[in-house]
């Protein structure tokens, strides 16, 4: 067989395409030998211990949680929301002569800031049933162990599946014009009791839509929780993206015209939370997330009542569940053993435990690991300052989920150098699940996902400290 120069060429372009063909979670994971870690290796213990989160703040969230999950590892995990209801910005609300609410529908849009924001449980079988009410106090604490008192008379009830990719399409209402059909990013939408609602807010003098504290003041704002009872499935949490946009009351009303004889149909949001600005930040006020985790008969129980023991995994779970407290004790003494040295790389090596995470509950996209400082305060390690602040992303410092490997792994090369010189005392180094997109050093509200981990007795799978190291004559 004779070939031309065509079909040469042909060929070694195929085969280089072919060799660049690879499943993204491996892309590069081959070492140049030109950049090859250089140095003797040291595999050194990593002790684990679980602990429990304490409550957390949650005002001014980038997201909500909102929902009901239950997880054969972590047991119940149950967050609600409060919310304040605050008149349409321009503060002229005026429901004009005669109003007569048609609808009033609660819109929940969930967070799109990234796929992996959005949801975390099951979509495909659960049923998800959210009550509504009214509460009868404005919030003033935003603990997540607070709970929010509100009446007991059903405002509105959602009933069914959530989808958080699929778009709404829904009309909006314009006065005089022909309505426009809007597709919107996926939400919830309630349905409100129109008798209370034309009591409480349409029948109002249009004086109490000048202030927002005008409002708050007359109206406290709605509950949201997932009643168990009618619910089916093992669930999951949603997260509600909360802008002073985005999630609304949205009301529909007759009124008597001021331009014809007739009625006009008129549409109007009330806005759920605020955006207030500073001069450094913005953040979202007058939401608040009540969240509980009940840990009852599960393996997540047995350790955070014997936390000393030995355990062939240990756990991290997100909405302010569980952590995990490691330490390092071979680098106390490893000057002693192994001389002066130059530390080339350190990886903390996190491997995924048993059983393994599957659909609805899948094992944490992201891990955080940080330190505390001397006052039992988050502090971030040193590399991940590095990495964050420097010409590359905070990315470099690991703690993605490697999906092949099934593994995390974090780049603590200054950290350790630091503990082996002892220019820092280790009080503490966590490892907890953060947001996907949002790197946390502080108990997380705005992630629900969980991972099981190797324990540092495990006998597979074990969690380890890679050090590269060269001795300094």
């Amino acid at each position: 067989m004779k070939f031309t120069k065509q079909d040469l060429l042909t060929l070694l372009i195929s085969l280089f395409l072919f060799a660049s063909c690879k499943n993204p979670d491996g892309v590069g994971l081959d070492v140049d030998p030109s950049t090859a870690i250089t140095g003797t290796l040291v595999v050194s213990d990593v002790t684990t211990q679980i602990v429990k989160e304490p409550a957390v703040g949650t005002a001014g969230l980038v997201r909500y949680p909102l929902g009901y999950m239950i997880d054969p590892v972590f047991g119940k995990t149950e967050s609600n929301l409060a919310m304040t209801l605050f008149p349409p910005s321009s503060f002229t609300q005026d429901f004009g002569t005669s109003p007569v609410l048609d609808s009033a529908i609660l819109v929940l849009q969930l967070d799109d800031a990234a796929i992996q924001t959005k949801f975390y449980g099951d979509t495909t079988n659960s049923k998800y049933s959210i009550d509504v009410y009214q509460l009868t106090n404005k919030i003033s604490d935003y603990t997540s162990s607070t709970v929010q008192p509100h009446n007991t008379a059903l405002l509105g009830n959602f009933n069914g599946k959530i989808a958080p990719n699929t778009k709404n399409k829904v009309y909006d209402i314009v006065v005089g014009k022909a309505d426009t059909l809007l597709t919107n990013p996926a939400q919830i939408r309630i349905p409100l009791n129109r008798t209370i609602i034309q009591n409480s807010i349409v029948n109002l003098p249009a004086t109490n839509f000048t202030t927002n504290a005008k409002f708050s003041d007359i109206f406290k704002g709605l509950y949201a929780e997932v009643n168990k009872t009618s619910s089916t499935g093992v669930g999951g949490v949603a997260f509600i993206k909360f802008t002073g946009t985005d999630s609304y009351l949205q009301l529909v009303y007759k009124k008597t015209s001021t331009t014809t004889s007739g009625v006009d149909t008129v549409s109007v949001k009330f806005p759920l939370g605020a955006l207030a600005s500073s001069t450094t930040s913005s953040a979202i006020s007058g939401i608040a997330a009540n969240i509980k985790h009940d840990y009852t008969g599960t393996p997540v129980a047995t350790q955070i009542a014997t936390p000393s023991a030995s355990y062939q995994v240990t756990y991290l779970q997100g909405l302010a569940g569980v952590k995990t407290k490691i330490s390092f004790p071979q680098l106390v003494n490893f000057v002693s053993t192994y001389g002066k040295s130059v530390i080339n790389r350190a990886e903390l090596v996190v491997d995924a435990g048993t059983p393994i995470s599957t659909y609805p509950f899948l094992s944490s996209q992201r891990l955080s690991l940080y330190r505390w400082d001397i006052a039992e305060q988050p502090a971030d390690i040193s590399d991940y300052t590095i990495f964050s602040g420097g010409t590359v992303t905070d990315a470099a410092f690991g703690g993605y989920f490697d999906s092949i490997k099934n593994r995390y792994v974090f780049i603590v090369t200054n950290y350790v150098q630091t503990l082996v010189d002892k220019k820092i005392t280790d009080y503490g180094t966590f490892i907890a699940p953060t947001a996907y997109n949002l790197y946390q050093k502080t108990p997380s509200a705005t992630t629900a996902e969980r991972a099981i981990i190797g324990a540092g007795t495990a006998t597979a799978n074990k969690i380890k400290l890679n050090i590269y190291y060269t001795k300094i004559n």
